[in-house]
């Protein structure tokens, strides 16, 4: 009956993301909390490599293809295309690419950290895996390079580690302000008794009460089709009796959404009323949106607008659509590639990655913060009759509504 959850529960045991081609695009973000490693360093650290301005600059990808996973073959293909659209874009800015494969295993990603530095790279963009990534800093630390990860494992964040991808804690944020300004200030936490749910609820937590709403309560599922649906009554009756307005989810696709989004409807709980928010997309794949139980819920997402435009382009350049996590090869560059036209020595340097105006890609509006995790512009959305409608657009810069 619920045949996606079963196999999340499959990839969760193996702790890596879901083998199937379509399944691993929309579980790369979450699988990646469930791999966290020692962070390299602290904020800060990691100052980067000088550059010359004048002259390509050399940049390493590190992308997961020769694991034999056909799955990682088109994640592999995918970012690599990303990461070229975007040097094409980039007007006279000259990047030197150099892709080294990690076949998705840390050991492999050390050694091709420590060869593409050799090799002159000034800086690495990927690779995708938490473990992968931390394996390459560390490789790389005493050098003064700098990794920008793929990953959103905010764990291996710090010293010359930057995680491109979007975090719990963001999205929390984000969905925590729209929530106390749409008058769902009391919101009740439902979670994942498992790693990610755990690190969701802990940034759920974070997010509503720096917003200045309240959380109410906070309940959880054993995660299995049995947990969900024995726990469903007593996460209603909470939400009743604690006054909740609003019920955040941690459950994502792949996994429990599809079953514990439904049964509290069946319990009881269910917009207008009750709002019912996503820490995770709520678009991913498409036929997640016809689910009956996540209509008229609130999640979050990068700004549709240009987001569909990379998609555009990308489909007419490479004739197959990219996957969702490879717009941050493109913001990757893009963000080397407005750095470098500066004509400054030190562009690559942590100062120069954190630069408080930030960046635009693909993604829309981000930027690097000196504690190697991200802040991203978000746009709030809804999904009614199976369509995405956007709720509150994603801000166009740092300075703008959304933060």
């Amino acid at each position: 009956m619920f045949p996606v959850f079963r196999l999340a529960r499959k990839s969760l045991a193996r702790m890596v993301p879901l083998r199937a081609a379509a399944a691993r695009a929309t579980a790369v973000a979450g699988a990646a909390v469930l791999a966290a490693c020692v962070p390299v360093g602290g904020p800060g650290g990691g100052s980067g490599q000088q550059i010359d301005p004048g002259a390509p600059v050399p940049v390493a990808l590190l992308i997961p293809s020769g694991s034999g996973q056909a799955s990682d073959e088109l994640l592999a293909r995918s970012l690599q295309n990303a990461a070229r659209l975007a040097i094409s874009d980039l007007g006279g800015v000259k990047i030197d690419l150099r892709v080294y494969p990690t076949a998705g295993q840390p050991g492999r990603a050390q050694a091709q950290a420590i060869k593409a530095v050799d090799e002159g790279a000034k800086i690495i963009l990927g690779p995708v895996y938490a473990q992968e990534a931390n394996a390459a800093g560390v490789a790389v630390a005493g050098r003064g390079v700098n990794v920008l990860s793929f990953s959103n494992n905010t764990d291996i964040a710090g010293g010359n580690v930057f995680v491109l991808g979007p975090t719990f804690q963001n999205t929390a944020d984000r969905l925590g302000r729209f929530a106390v300004r749409s008058g769902k200030s009391r919101v009740m936490v439902v979670h994942d008794r498992n790693i990610q749910g755990e690190v969701g609820r802990t940034a759920i937590q974070r997010g509503v009460t720096a917003a200045g709403g309240s959380v109410v309560g906070v309940q959880s599922y054993e995660f299995s089709q049995n947990g969900i649906l024995s726990a469903a009554p007593a996460i209603a009756a909470a939400t009743r009796n604690t006054g909740a307005q609003a019920v955040f989810l941690t459950a994502d696709t792949a996994g429990a959404l599809p079953l514990i989004s439904q049964t509290l409807r069946d319990n009881g709980v269910s917009p207008p009323a009750t709002a019912l928010i996503g820490l995770t997309r709520w678009d991913i794949p498409a036929a997640t949106l016809n689910l009956p139980g996540i209509q008229g819920g609130w999640f979050a997402l990068p700004d549709p607008t240009l987001y569909n435009q990379f998609q555009n382009r990308y489909q007419a350049a490479y004739g197959e659509p990219p996957l969702p996590i490879s717009g941050l090869a493109y913001d990757g560059v893009a963000a080397i590639g407005a750095l470098v036209k500066q004509g400054n020595r030190n562009a690559l340097t942590s100062s120069g990655l954190t630069q408080g105006s930030g960046f635009v890609g693909v993604n829309g509006i981000f930027r690097l913060r000196s504690d190697g995790t991200n802040e991203r512009g978000l746009a709030v959305a809804t999904i009614q009759n199976g369509q995405i409608s956007v709720l509150d657009p994603a801000p166009r810069s740092f300075a703008g509504a959304g933060f």
